[in-house]
């Protein structure tokens, strides 16, 4: 007796979208997900020192080019740390300036070196959601695109960006334009149109991650509804990681530890999220790759052959006597023919 559907079974059977679901969970859990996404989250806190550095090498030269600005910040760390902690943290700044280009190269060189590392297992997560086998790739070429594919992501982010900025500017500029400054109802349509305009930049942009970041890109069609829904998912991971940073920064022990913790939280969540949409992109029933039906078992013509024992001559001749006894037997009752 066949055993009973289970009850998932049947949900799925009936829900197509829930069947969809279940389909991405299982693919996020045998492509490995969340290893993928402690290496991706790995990789971007790592990033972050490299970046300070550079920033830090960037504000030297800002800082040595500027002596009034240099002086002021020496005041105004003078008199927010007086006596000698203030004194070395004006040393500091002076090392600082004075140490800004080994700073700055070596803050580029762990960029790099960061930069690959996230883009490489970014681009090897994105590669086992969709369901394609990990290639063994020439090292220096398989460098290389990746060296290209984070220019490229770095160039859509500023872009994206870009126009959620320059959409914003302008629709202030329109509203002071047209004297709607400080309107109730125009700022909510222009806090609504931002929101918009920041959801198709950011779709733009995931849906480029989709379709061209796996090893084996894929269509744009394909990737149409994912990024869709990873814009809206990740404008919601954004507002939380906003409230949850306000919330921890509140006390002294929250505004030392709870940025830091924010940040890594927030990048898990992020790679654990793209992962996921991933998995639920590849697995939409437009995706899966067709059924391949086997072919039928070779059919073997066997024919039997039935071998039987032949009369014996006693019984032959029996049977050709019979035979001739019944034809004449026959001929004689044949009626004949009137003369």
């Amino acid at each position: 007796m066949a055993e009973s559907e289970s009850k998932i079974d049947k949900l799925r059977r009936q829900h197509a979208w829930l069947d969809h679901i279940m389909r991405a969970v299982q693919r996020y859990t045998e492509s490995y997900g969340s290893h993928y996404a402690a290496a991706v989250t790995y990789f971007s806190v790592l990033s972050l020192v490299p970046i300070l550095m550079i920033a830090f090498a960037v504000a030297g030269i800002v800082l040595s080019s500027q002596p009034d600005l240099l002086d002021e910040l020496r005041v105004a760390i003078q008199d927010a740390v007086p006596g000698t902690l203030g004194d070395t943290l004006n040393q500091v700044v002076e090392q600082a300036i004075e140490s800004k280009g080994t700073v700055g190269v070596l803050g580029l060189l762990g960029a790099a070196y960061s930069g690959l590392g996230w883009m490489a297992n970014l681009r090897d997560a994105l590669t086992a959601q969709w369901g394609h086998p990990k290639a063994d790739l020439p090292f220096l070429k398989t460098y290389l695109k990746d060296l290209l594919a984070l220019l490229g992501l770095g160039t859509a982010l500023v872009v994206s960006f870009g126009i959620t900025a320059a959409g914003s500017g302008f629709a202030n500029l329109l509203l002071r334009l047209v004297g709607l400054e400080g309107v109730g109802w125009a700022e909510f349509l222009l806090k609504v149109g931002t929101i918009v305009l920041g959801l198709a930049a950011n779709w733009l942009v995931f849906l480029w991650v989709l379709a061209k970041l796996p090893r084996d890109p894929v269509t744009w069609r394909s990737a149409f509804k994912g990024a869709l829904a990873a814009s809206i998912g990740f404008e919601v991971l954004k507002q939380v990681a906003t409230i949850y940073l306000s919330s921890v920064t509140s006390s002294p022990a929250g505004a030392a530890f709870g940025p830091v913790i924010g940040i890594l939280v927030f990048a898990n969540l992020v790679a654990q999220f793209l992962l996921f949409i991933t998995a639920w992109t590849a697995t939409a029933t437009d995706n899966l790759p067709e059924k391949v039906i086997p072919a039928p078992v070779p059919a073997v013509i066997r024919p039997t052959i039935m071998v039987t024992s032949r009369p014996s001559t006693r019984t032959a001749a029996s049977l050709v006597g019979a035979g001739l006894l019944a034809g004449l037997t026959l001929r004689s009752r044949k009626p004949r023919r009137p003369r």
